[in-house]
């Protein structure tokens, strides 16, 4: 499996971004996919995962992005989206695209720079 994030960029506080992560190769294979990010600095986090099993989907929300993110995939498990509103300064960071497989295997992307300035 292959990852590729865009829509990275510049906004000010207050401002949207969406963010797309497109999967290619074994993506059948997909389980969980999530968005993590890394500040300069600080340790990469998790800010949101969406899951599918039985047909039911699951969706988890780190508690500093509830209610401004929204975390988005379609049936194909081909691209998943992070919609970015109501961006803050703390937001700035390098976000990743994350996948694991049936099998526990880790996919990363090479991540995308979100600065937002005050």
């Amino acid at each position: 499996v292959q990852l590729v994030e865009s829509g990275g960029g510049v906004v000010q506080a207050g401002g949207s971004l969406r963010l797309s992560c497109a999967a290619s190769g074994s993506t059948r294979s997909i389980n969980v996919m999530d968005w993590y990010r890394q500040a300069l600095g600080k340790q990469r986090e998790l800010v949101a995962t969406i899951s599918s099993a039985g047909g039911s989907i699951s969706i988890y929300y780190a508690d500093f992005v509830k209610g401004r993110f929204t975390i988005s995939r379609d049936n194909a498990k081909t691209t998943m989206t992070l919609q970015m509103n109501s961006l803050k300064p703390e937001d700035t960071a390098v976000y990743y695209c994350h996948a694991i497989d049936w099998g526990r295997l880790n996919y990363w992307g090479q991540g995308t720079q979100v600065t937002v300035s005050s």
